[in-house]
């Protein structure tokens, strides 16, 4: 970790970063997982959590958009494939939402 990095960077499970997923994690659970003061990004380093971003307008580290398009990318891909099975226990609009959002996010970090 460097103390002279400039850059907000993206956690490297970044479909699993920021308060909303920890929100669902409590709301599931009835318990609220604390944030972790220094996380591995994506691309690699360890930075502290403070310097790191879910938003794609916040995040200044190329490689990080990079990852984080491609994660995006693949989580809408991941939805639809599982929307198609048998049994999904998601109706089609819902998921039709889901990867609308996941794609214009990752379009946002490949600005």
């Amino acid at each position: 970790m460097s103390e002279t990095d400039p850059h907000i960077h993206v956690e490297r499970k970044v479909m699993q970063a920021g308060a909303a997923f920890r929100g669902a994690i409590a709301s599931t659970l009835g318990r609220v997982p604390d944030a972790p003061s220094v996380v591995t990004t994506g691309c690699g380093i360890q930075a502290p959590y403070a310097m790191t971003s879910p938003r794609p307008e916040s995040v200044t580290c190329l490689p990080c958009r990079e990852h984080a398009h491609r994660e995006h990318l693949r989580f809408a891909d991941q939805l639809e494939r599982l929307s198609r099975m048998p049994g999904a226990p998601v109706a089609g609009d819902q998921v039709a939402k889901a990867v609308e959002w996941a794609r214009d996010r990752a379009r946002r970090f490949a600005r």
